[in-house]
């Protein structure tokens, strides 16, 4: 018999659940009533975001397959978006689990990159040009309308 760890709870306090209640602010692209996608403020890539549940659960180890489908169903339309807005020839999605896999904010999310050949990303946990950021966002909703 194959054991896991436990996951641990969920912390309320994170700050994508503070997005979420809008107690921080956040250049918001797209909201349905299952998810959130917001601008990365560390954009490893002009374009950067960020799709979240709106519910809680701190990965894919306690999320419910609702939560994964719906999240994924916002990745696929921003990132479409993203090809538009961005004239990207592709996109990269990131999404990590727990700390010892790499994640950082202990709530669901999957990062959305849209990439450029010749490009390469940017390193991590550099404050991005918010000016640029929220420009960035207005391009990425704009093209959102058209699809």
């Amino acid at each position: 018999m194959t054991t896991t760890p436990a996951t641990p709870a969920y912390d309320p306090d994170n700050i994508f659940a503070k997005i979420l209640r809008e107690e921080i602010p956040s250049f918001r692209v797209y909201e349905d009533d299952e998810t959130l996608c917001f601008m990365d403020i560390m954009p490893r890539a002009d374009g950067h975001c960020l799709v979240i549940p709106k519910t809680p659960c701190r990965n894919v180890l306690d999320a419910t397959p609702e939560q994964l489908a719906a999240v994924m169903r916002t990745v696929q339309k921003v990132s479409r978006a993203a090809m538009v807005a961005f004239g990207a020839g592709g996109v990269s999605l990131q999404q990590f689990n727990e700390a010892v896999g790499g994640q950082e904010v202990f709530h669901l999310h999957v990062h959305v990159l849209p990439r450029h050949a010749g490009t390469p990303m940017r390193a991590p946990g550099k404050m991005g040009d918010m000016d640029a950021i929220k420009g960035h966002a207005e391009q990425l909703r704009a093209a959102l309308e058209t699809l």
